[in-house]
């Protein structure tokens, strides 16, 4: 039994026996009892882990299941933002600028084939397939807050496995200091990449011991589905306690280096765009205040405002991480 992406027909591996229809009622009735239980106040603690990110799909694109993650920090009990928010409030300026851009020129991405190289100072530099990496680890259900260094948030449950098991996979060299992520740039199917607004390709990075920290998510799919093109298709980084630019869109190449890597949005505004780009709620980006931000599918721009939480509530998890540095001048 397999399902086919209705867009081009790409057959994904994970995405068989294990989606069949029991399991898929299942993760209905979870969410069910997720949605009681936080509105009632009663959510019981065991139903939190066993419901993790249980999620209802949108019926839009290929299924493809997760199993419950035990990552510390994995999952937020918060409510879901609706499917259709989070596919079409977008910043992915490869398809342009207006928030509305990437569902609306994005159809034009294909995303099979896919290749994702790996190179730089590991051991085993190659390329990887989007059928390779899907089947390097089980794939987990995780739910993640989503900031914007804009000032807005949602909450999005994801699909994929840490991306550190495919960092171990290809052995970094101990002069391995950082890791880069590009994306992919076509101005065949990207119109966005025509213009000067950013130095293209898009290029983000990571220091390892954060890209090798087991919430950094290497995700297929969203919402219990594959992703969206205008989401990242078919497969991105999602890194939770920073600003969400630094969660690179649709990889086509992992590059480690000794060096950090200059990114996209550092290169276009140093002054505005540091490395780090941790949420902080007490450094302010030049144009927007950190300190609250607006939820979006959440009442439009008069609904009230949720104060911004250090490391967007990952500060448990991660703020070892960043122990003995000067956070307002490693931005």
């Amino acid at each position: 039994m397999h399902f086919f992406h209705r867009d081009n027909g790409f057959v994904h591996p994970l995405a068989s026996e294990i989606t069949s229809r029991a399991v898929y009622e299942d993760r209905r009735n979870l969410l069910r009892l997720v949605a009681a239980g936080a509105a009632g106040g009663t959510l019981a603690p065991w139903a939190g882990r066993n419901a993790l990110a249980a999620t209802e799909r949108a019926g839009k694109l290929a299924p493809l299941a997760g199993m419950p993650s035990k990552v510390p920090g994995a999952m937020t009990m918060e409510k879901l933002t609706p499917y259709e928010d989070a596919t079409s409030y977008n910043n992915f300026y490869e398809f342009g600028t207006d928030k509305a851009d990437p569902a609306r020129n994005a159809g034009t991405l294909k995303t099979t084939p896919w290749t994702v190289e790996i190179e730089g100072l590991v051991k085993k530099a190659g390329k990887y397939g989007l059928e390779d990496l899907l089947k390097l680890s089980a794939q987990e259900d995780r739910i993640y807050r989503l900031r914007c260094v804009e000032g807005w948030s949602m909450v999005i449950p994801w699909v994929g496995y840490s991306l550190s098991v495919l960092i171990q996979r290809v052995e970094p060299l101990g002069s391995a200091k950082y890791v880069e992520f590009v994306t992919l740039a076509d101005k065949a199917t990207m119109p966005g990449v025509s213009s000067r607004v950013l130095e293209w390709p898009y290029v983000e990075g990571l220091r390892l011991d954060e890209a090798m920290h087991p919430l950094t998510l290497l995700s297929f799919g969203m919402y219990g589905e594959v992703l969206p093109k205008q989401n990242g298709a078919p497969v991105r980084i999602v890194v939770p306690w920073k600003y969400g630019f630094k969660s690179a869109k649709s990889l086509v190449k992992i590059r480690f280096t000794d060096k950090e890597p200059a990114t996209a949005w550092n290169k276009a505004a140093a002054q505005e765009y540091g490395f780090y780009s941790n949420v902080n709620p007490e450094v302010d980006h030049p144009r927007w205040s950190q300190a609250t931000e607006r939820r979006i599918g959440e009442g439009g721009l008069f609904a009230k405002r949720h104060k911004t939480l250090m490391f967007n509530g990952y500060e448990a998890q991660v703020g070892q991480l960043y122990a003995g540095m000067d956070l307002k001048k490693n931005f």
